[in-house]
């Protein structure tokens, strides 16, 4: 097993109080959203006003996300989610379209599950532990946003437009992720994550401005999808 190097451990150190900092800061600046939010979701669907689900995170371990609950209770489905999906609550849409949902996601970071940015984790049903494509994507946190996330802002409209969503996700959409991932993690940098945070916050806020090609040119995507 290779060591890290002293600078591969300050930068992990680093990494890591920045994702400290900002999370902490997120969950108290933004507490009065979180509230309204609650109290919408409440007044749309009743409760609970939280949804947590497993996923797999760095080196295989599973932990629990959490979001905001945009689907209706008691309803079974297929684990991804296709735009138009009659589970989806009025609320639960909004918050889907501006990301909103995810907001709960600072705790995960704080705790540790999760970083600001990294990899999207996936339900265990999509990972295979055996794929020297998977096993290098888990070697880091999975985070709240990644390259591969923010270009496929249109995922659910892609899904829709198959005849088969599950297995069109499983051979075509994922895949292109996880390589967008691997893409990205070989360039990473700290002020390459900045500006992944910025194109995310601004594209959340303004969704109708999105613009895949200059994402691709303001990280230095190379990778076809």
């Amino acid at each position: 097993m290779s060591r890290l190097t002293g600078g591969a451990k300050t930068r992990i150190v680093v990494l890591r109080m920045f994702d400290v900092v900002c999370s902490l800061a997120g969950l108290i600046l933004l507490a009065p959203v979180f509230a309204w939010i609650a109290l919408e979701i409440l007044w749309d669907d009743g409760s609970p006003v939280l949804f947590h689900q497993t996923r797999v995170g760095r080196n295989g371990r599973l932990f629990s996300i959490w979001k905001f609950r945009t689907m209706r209770t008691g309803i079974e489905g297929r684990a991804i989610t296709v735009a138009g999906d009659d589970r989806v609550t009025k609320m639960g849409g909004w918050l889907r379209k501006f990301k909103l949902d995810e907001l709960p996601q600072l705790v995960n970071v704080l705790r540790g599950d999760m970083s600001l940015i990294g990899p999207r984790p996936e339900v265990p049903e999509y990972v295979q532990l055996d794929s020297p494509l998977w096993r290098d994507v888990l070697r880091v946190r999975p985070g709240i946003t990644d390259a591969a996330t923010l270009l496929h802002r249109n995922e659910e409209e892609m899904l829709r437009a198959s005849s088969d969503p599950n297995a069109y996700y499983r051979s075509s959409l994922l895949p292109a992720k996880l390589n967008l991932n691997l893409a990205y993690l070989r360039s990473r940098s700290f002020s390459l994550d900045l500006r992944l945070i910025f194109l995310t916050l601004l594209y959340s806020v303004y969704p109708k401005s999105f613009d895949r090609d200059r994402v691709r040119r303001v990280l230095g995507i190379g990778v076809e999808i």
